[in-house]
Order: structure tokens, then C-alpha cells, then sequence
């Protein structure tokens, strides 16, 4: 691939359109991962809340293909972008698929993306903080139907690279809070890039 393709590629991403010249704000990392797509693997805790919250929790792991069950569990990310979206498919304990698309709305920093996994879509705005790709959501809708505020799940989810004694990896955390009632289920983890 010669320069001047690489670069009419990198013009014709979804997430280099979406961010405009703030692209350049993400960690180089980030910026790859985003023009080549790729592969992510490690390891993430997975959490659910307790009592009432760990039931809605459970109920809406199990819609979006997470495991049922709580504790330390392998985890496959493969991204990828197409004229449909920026694909995020995750592979959890080697079986268990949740399969997420992005679709880009607007222009940084004003718009937004909507991530459709299963039942569920989010409306999601995006914060770089220190290179990292902070999500910040908007609106959630459960089979098509807007979600009054006083119902809609809190959710904390982000992607940076952090350093450690082997090298930079891929920090990824995902949490999803209900007022009042507290965590309904979360995974965090490092990750890192796949060979294949």
C-alpha cells in the first residue's frame, strides 16, 4: 500500500470523519486501532450488582450475550468498520457473543453514536480525556422505545491505554447504574492486541 493510499484510507474512516481534526487528540493507539481495525484479548472482571439491581443486571447480561455469571473471564474484541458502522464484536469466556454497531451521527464533539447490542440502543456523545475515549450517554431505547430519564441506566464506559511493566494496553471499562438501586453490572480489564 503506497502513502497516498494509506492516507485517502485513513480520510475515509468513519471515526477519523466523525472526529475531524480532534482525531489527532486520540492516543496513537487509539488512532490505529480505529483506521486498521483489529483484534483485543485478555482478561476483564465481570461484575453484577446485588439484590434487585443484580436481578435487572443478570436479565440484561443475558439480552446482550454477556455470561451469567460473575468473576474473572477471557474476552475477545474484534473491530472493524464497514458502509454499515464501526463494528465492536466481543467474544466473553470463548462463547458467549455480544456483538455491538456503532453508526456516527453528526461531527464531534456535538454529535453522537448509536450503539445498537440486541434489544438495546444508546445515544452516546464522546469526551478525549488524556487520549482516551470517554462515552458520555445521551439516550437509551429497549426494543424501539425511548426510555423515560427516571428509568434510564447510568452508564461509565470508557477506552484508554495505559502503560505497564509489558508494554501499553487497551483499558477498557463498561458499567450500567440504576438511581437508587445502584450497579447492575459492569466488566473492566486490560487488554491487549491480538496477533491474529
Amino acid at each position: 500500500m503506497t502513502d497516498q493510499q494509506s492516507a485517502t484510507e485513513s480520510s475515509n474512516n468513519l471515526v477519523n470523519q466523525w472526529f475531524g481534526a480532534d482525531f489527532a487528540r486520540l492516543h496513537p493507539l487509539l488512532q490505529r486501532l480505529h483506521l486498521q481495525g483489529g483484534a483485543l484479548e485478555g482478561d476483564v472482571e465481570l461484575t453484577y450488582g446485588r439484590g434487585l439491581a443484580g436481578l435487572i443486571g443478570r436479565r440484561l447480561g443475558r439480552r446482550l450475550g454477556l455470561p451469567s455469571e460473575p468473576g474473572r473471564v477471557a474476552l475477545r474484541v474484534e473491530i472493524g468498520h464497514d458502509a454499515q458502522g464501526l463494528h465492536w464484536n466481543r467474544v466473553f469466556a470463548g462463547s458467549q457473543r455480544m456483538n455491538s454497531l456503532f453508526t456516527p451521527h453528526g461531527r464531534y464533539p456535538e454529535g453522537h453514536w448509536s450503539e445498537t447490542s440486541g434489544p438495546v440502543t444508546l445515544q452516546l456523545g464522546v469526551a478525549i480525556t488524556e487520549g482516551g475515549w470517554f462515552w458520555q450517554p445521551r439516550a437509551m431505547r429497549l426494543h424501539g422505545m425511548p426510555l423515560p430519564l427516571l428509568l434510564l441506566p447510568r452508564s461509565h464506559a470508557y477506552k484508554r491505554i495505559v502503560s505497564g511493566p509489558t508494554g501499553e494496553r487497551y483499558q477498557f471499562s463498561v458499567s450500567f447504574n440504576l438511581p437508587l438501586l445502584g450497579q447492575l453490572l459492569g466488566y473492566a480489564g486490560e487488554l491487549e492486541m491480538s496477533a491474529s
